[in-house]
Parts: structure tokens; sequence; C-alpha cells
């Protein structure tokens, strides 16, 4: 069953498709993924084990209190739409729980579906700006052929082959939309380890931060406009105040893993995390 599921939609009409639907879901990231016992979860799990919070309708019995109950790495965590396309489309529906094999490919489809269901939300957010439109229409059906494909040959897809010719294109994106918005001489902080960094009201618009390590820095009132975020490690920063109006290739489980308040200012297709201050 090599065929795609359904005709290839246009980035422009993806944004349901790409955020998580869990009411569509079997529960797959709670089974498929491992945990670790950690400041994050508050148990070790291996994957393919249900969680021990999963319930009978595949839904997290104490997801209201997840933080509070030591669970803050499942607040974080973001399938990009994979988990529902898997339950219902690549699967047809079938429930894991009653055909141990189904579920041993689903949960292991899991993690390949979710990279490529987040590189079509990072060419969606590209094809917003008017910069090679042409080529991120080519990615995109590329990359959306491949998660509309049946359980076999995806499970044979190798996303990273992907992520490099994606990732190129991506950078093309974003160095046009910062030199256009943020003209004159930026700071390149790609790749940098900046674990912890005091970084409070830093003029970092149009800067370079993907793929920096974040970790814990305080980015109290920093201007981030138009900074690409691209896969910056955003893990208890401190963006209280902080404006990232504007900012590149950022997600909504990059704000979960940070702390904020009130004042801070972020883009407008992502949601205020419910554990920022007020």
């Amino acid at each position: 069953m090599n065929e795609r599921v359904r005709p290839a939609g246009r980035p422009e009409e993806a944004a349901g498709r790409l955020r998580a639907d869990c009411g569509n879901c079997f529960g797959l990231c709670c089974v498929a993924l491992t945990f670790t016992r950690s400041a994050d979860f508050a148990a070790d799990k291996k994957a393919g084990d249900p969680c021990g919070h999963l319930d009978d309708g595949h839904r997290c019995s104490i997801h209201a209190g997840l933080r509070a109950g030591g669970y803050a790495g499942c607040t974080v965590y973001d399938c990009f739409g994979a988990g529902q396309q898997l339950s219902q489309v690549t699967f047809g529906g079938q429930d894991w729980r009653g055909a141990p094999e189904t579920g041993r490919r689903m949960f292991a489809a899991l993690p390949l579906l979710r990279q490529l269901h987040e590189l079509l939300w990072y060419l969606a957010e590209a094809r917003t700006h008017d910069v090679a439109r042409e080529e991120i229409d080519r990615a995109w059906d590329r990359v959306d052929g491949l998660t509309r494909l049946g359980p076999e040959a995806l499970l044979a897809v190798d996303p990273a082959a992907e992520r490099a010719p994606v990732g190129a294109l991506l950078q093309q994106v974003s160095e046009a939309v910062r030199a256009a918005g943020a003209p004159g001489r930026r700071r390149d902080h790609r790749g940098a380890d900046l674990i912890g960094a005091r970084l409070r009201k830093a003029a970092l618009r149009g800067a370079g931060l993907r793929g920096a390590l974040l970790i814990g820095a305080d980015l109290c009132g920093a201007d981030l406009r138009l900074a690409d975020l691209l896969g910056a490690d955003l893990r208890d920063a401190d963006l209280r105040g902080a404006d990232l109006t504007g900012a590149l290739f950022l997600t909504q489980s990059q704000l979960n893993a940070a702390r904020g308040d009130a004042l801070t200012r972020i883009p407008a297709a992502l949601a205020r995390p419910p554990h920022w201050a007020r």
C-alpha cells in the first residue's frame, strides 16, 4: 500500500493539518515515545509502553495538571499534526489497542512523520514571504508527497535526506527577510552555546540564532524582532518583556519551553503559553 492517501494541498491551506488534534489521535505520543525520569518527566517509560496516565479513550487523565504533576516535558512536545494523520489517514482509523502489529508500525512511523510535518510547518511559514516561492512550492510538493504515503512506504522514508535541501531554502528566505527588515550589521549566533547567557535587553533584531543553545538564558526585554530562531533551544529561557514580533521559524513548542509574561510580544500565529506569568 504505497499510494498517496489524498491529493497534495498547498502551504497556505496547511494551518489546520499541521496543528496537533489530540481528539483525532490514538494517543500515539503517549505510547511511542520514551520518557526518562527527570525534571521533565516524573517516571521512566519505554517506547511502545502506554503512559500510566493514558486512559481508555486515548486521553491524558492529568492533562490539565501536567506541569504540577511532573510532566512538563509533555507540554513542550508538538507532533505538528502527525498524530492525527497517522491515526486517521495513514492507518485508516485502526486503533493500535486491538492490533499489536499495527501499533508497532504506527509507533515507528510517528517520529518519521513528525519530522516531515515539521519541515512542512517551516515551508508554510516561508511561503508567507515573497522569497523563492517557486522553490518553496517544489519543496512542499516533494515533502508533502512523502507524508501521504501508505504505511510501508512511509516507514522506508529517511527524513534526514529532506532536511538539508529544505534547510538551505529556509536559510535563503531568512537572509532575505532579515536583510530587508533589519538592514545593517546583524549578530550571527548560529549554533552558539549561550546557555545561561546574560542577554537582558540585548539588541538582537534580525539576529541569526538558528540552533543556538539558549537554555536558561536571560532575555528579559530583549529585542528579538525578525530573529531567526529555527531550532533554537529556549528551554527555561526568560523571555519576560521580550519582543519576538516577526521572529522567523519560531514554533509553539519553543515558546512552551520558555518563560514569559503578559509583556512578551509573540508572533500572531502562536499562542501565549498558559503557564506564563500574567
